[in-house]
């Protein structure tokens, strides 16, 4: 038995999608989307991870509402 636990941060539909697993100590984000295909960032801290977080999920880069972008960073911070 893994002592694995993952949060879905967002989804959009199956192709779009944003994960996070804790495994142990470290955090997996895994990113889906039909238009990159799945990439997987691995950080060894919440603080780390919640600043590339709030990098990725700029109102600049963002493809969505605001309220959509306030929730998944709220989501993120309760991982």
């Amino acid at each position: 038995m893994s002592n694995m636990k993952k949060i879905q941060i967002y989804k959009r539909d199956k192709w779009n999608m944003v994960n996070a697993e804790v495994q142990g100590s470290k955090i997996v984000v895994r990113e889906i989307s039909d238009q990159w295909g799945e990439e997987s960032h691995t950080f060894v801290t919440r603080p780390e991870m919640l600043d590339w977080a709030e990098k990725r999920f700029t109102p600049e880069r963002f493809n969505g509402t605001e309220e959509e972008r306030l929730a998944i960073l709220e989501a993120f911070k309760e991982v």
